[in-house]
C-alpha cells in the first residue's frame, strides 16, 4: 500500500513536471502571473518543471529500492516540503486572504493531502 500512495504522490509530481516545462504560462496563468519574458518562462520550467520531475523520480526510486531508512528519509523529506508549502498558503491566506477556492485552497488541500499520505507511506 505504501507504494501505491508514494506512487501516485509521484504521478503527480510528474505531471506538474511536464506541464511546468512544457507550457509554463498555461501552468501559472490560474494565479494572475503574467510570464511576458523568457527568463519568466525559465523560472516556471526550473522551479516547476525541473524540480517537479526530478520530485517524481527520487519517489519512483523509492517506490522500486524497497524498503530502508533512505526510503523513509526520501518519503518524508518531500512530505515535509509538501507541509511546508501548504504552510505557505495558509501564511498567504491569513495576509492577503485569497477570494477563490481555485487556486489557492485547492493547492492547499493538494499538498496538505499529498503530505499527510507521504507520511503514512514513510
Amino acid at each position: 500500500m505504501s507504494s501505491l500512495c508514494t506512487g501516485l504522490v509521484a504521478l503527480f509530481f510528474l505531471g506538474m513536471g511536464l506541464f511546468g516545462l512544457v507550457a509554463p504560462r498555461a501552468l501559472i496563468r490560474p494565479f494572475g502571473i503574467e510570464l511576458s519574458v523568457p527568463e519568466a518562462r525559465a523560472e516556471v520550467r526550473a522551479v516547476y518543471g525541473g524540480f517537479g520531475v526530478a520530485v517524481s523520480a527520487l519517489l519512483t526510486w523509492a517506490v522500486f529500492s524497497g524498503s530502508g531508512d533512505l526510503r523513509s528519509g526520501v518519503v518524508l523529506t518531500v512530505a515535509v516540503s509538501l507541509a511546508g508549502m501548504a504552510f505557505g498558503r495558509l501564511v498567504a491566506r491569513a495576509v492577503e486572504r485569497p477570494s477563490a477556492f481555485y487556486p489557492s485552497w485547492f493547492y492547499f488541500w493538494v499538498e496538505a493531502v499529498g503530505a499527510v499520505v507521504l507520511v503514512g507511506c514513510a
